[in-house]
Parts: structure tokens; sequence; C-alpha cells
């Protein structure tokens, strides 16, 4: 299962991150602390190797998945950040003057991660209560046919039968009642906490709780015309598009991979024309791309989408 894949990523790459964070430079210099450990640059390059491909895989592979289509978003910018970072800090442990970005790259990665995984849980959460409704609908409804009452499956109602819903049994098709008042729970399907009371000639909707008095209901809509279903169709359709968030979140990823990538280059020639060492140059070039990842967003997107799938 998806959830349980990233969920699994983010736990294994969070637990690597922290000696990688540690036995940062970069991070011991901000925090004012000395740690020196035997082959800790190799400890956090082995370390890194893995959260860079396991961790990782999902933002690459859909990096590939967006160049094989040629719209560059959120994933393209994530996976040339990280790869990047990756490749540079490489370099960096078998020979090239300048400082890793491992902590950069492990960071990075679990906060993205994380960010997916909250995503999907919010999208699991709606897809259960789709589940949830569709287990409302009775499987079975009391059809009155020349005044005696006949046991039938839902799925046999037609517009314009008449059937018998006694207390507590759940409406199985939306309708009108013909006969009968009573109190009926809506609270799953409107969102009403409090029994609405129906008479005759209202509309009742198929899967609500008759809570007291037997009625008569003449069949208006069943199948894929009840409101029910209705309503878990345009659920499932939410699902399957993104929503205007999202799509801007992808503009903008996409004008951030070019900016970043022309920014980047942009730096590594402009040092070089001012005499800089290659190294130095390098390292400003790669410090510019890794930083044009906004972490922000790889956390505030999936955030509005699971507030608003809730």
């Amino acid at each position: 299962m998806m959830i349980a894949d990233f969920q699994k990523r983010f736990w294994i790459s969070l637990v690597l991150s922290v000696p990688v964070v540690v036995l940062s430079p970069m991070v011991q210099e901000i925090l004012g602390y000395r740690l020196d450990v035997p082959y800790g640059q190799y400890i956090a390059f082995v370390l890194s190797s893995v959260i860079y491909f396991y961790g990782g895989w999902p933002f690459l592979s859909g990096l590939w998945q967006e160049v094989k289509k040629g719209a560059p978003g959120m994933m393209t910018l994530i996976g040339v950040a990280i790869s990047v970072a990756y490749i540079y800090s490489s370099a960096t442990v078998f020979g090239l003057e300048g400082m890793d970005f491992f902590w950069e790259l492990a960071t990075l990665i679990v906060i993205m991660l994380l960010g997916h995984w909250i995503e999907m849980k919010s999208v699991l959460g709606a897809s259960r209560a789709l589940e949830l409704l569709v287990s409302m609908m009775p499987s079975e409804a009391t059809l009155i046919n020349n005044n005696e009452a006949v046991q039938v499956r839902i799925d046999e109602l037609q517009k314009g039968d008449l059937i018998l819903v006694r207390p507590g049994e759940k409406v199985p098709a939306d309708g009108i009642i013909e006969e009968g008042t009573s109190y009926f729970n809506e609270s799953m399907l409107t969102g009403e906490s409090k029994p609405v009371q129906k008479s005759e000639g209202q509309n009742v909707i198929g899967g609500a709780i008759n809570e007291n008095g037997s009625l008569k209901i003449r069949v208006q809509n069943t199948g894929k015309d009840s409101y029910l279903n209705k309503v878990i169709n345009l659920v499932q359709e939410a699902q399957k598009t993104k929503s205007n968030t999202q799509h801007l979140a992808d503009k903008a990823a996409k004008w951030l991979t070019y900016i970043a990538l022309g920014v980047g280059f942009a730096t590594f020639a402009i040092w070089l024309l001012l005499g800089a060492e290659l190294d130095y140059a390098l390292e400003r070039m790669v410090t510019v791309m890794v930083i044009s990842c906004p972490h922000a967003l790889g956390l505030a997107v999936p955030l509005v989408v699971a507030i608003s799938t809730a």
C-alpha cells in the first residue's frame, strides 16, 4: 500500500538523518560544538546514500515521469535539488574541495516524505468515508405490490415503486413520503446533527434512518441517480483531480526549476569569470540549486489538501 510505503521510507530516513545532521560540519559550526568521529565523513556518505536512493526514490522516479511528459513540476524540483546535493557532496568526500550538503539532502527528503505521507493519509481518510457511505445503504427493501409487502433487493427497485419503511430501518432509495410521519437521522448524509421531522409530500434521502413511524414512500431516484451515489461520484472525481492550490504549486515548482537551473549555472559562470577557483564556483552553484527547493512548499500543499479533504 502506497501510504505504508511512504510511512516506512519517512521513518527510516528520519532515523538515518539524525547522525547525518549531527556529523555535519555546518551544523556543528552553527550550534557551536565540535564532534570528531573517525571516518565521520564516510559514515555521513553511506547514510546519505541510503537516504538518497531509498527515501528519495519516489521523487527520483517522479522526476523521470515528469521529464518524459515534458511537464516539470514539484517532483522535478525536488529530484534536481537532492541529486545535485548528493552528487556534489559525494565528490567532496572523495577529493573535491568544498563543504558537503548531506544534512540539507537528508532534511529535504525527510520533510518532503512527511508532506506526501500527510497528503496520502488525507486521501485515504476520504476513501474510508466513501466506504462508510456505501455501507449505509440497506441490501433489501420492502416493496408494496398489490397491497402485499414483498422483500426485494434494492437494485430491483424502480422509479415509481411504493416501498414500506418501518421504524429503525434505513430508507433504501430517494423518494417522496406518501403516507406517515417520522423523524429521520440524516447526520451521515447532510451533516445535520438533529433528527429531521418529515411527513407526507416531503422528500427523503436513501440511507437516512427512520427513527419512529412506519412510512410508505414513492421511489424517485435509484442507483446512479440517487443522492448518495452522486455524493460518492463527486468525492471520487475530486480525488482524481488536482485542486487549484496543487496546480498553482506545480506551476510555481516548474518555474522554480527553470530559475534554479538558470541562476545556478549563471552563478557558476560569473564566479569563474571573476577569477574564482573551480571548486569555489561549483560550491556556489550547488548552494543556489539546493536552497531553491522550498521545504515549506513541500509541507504547505499537502496540509492544504489534508484540510480540504477532511
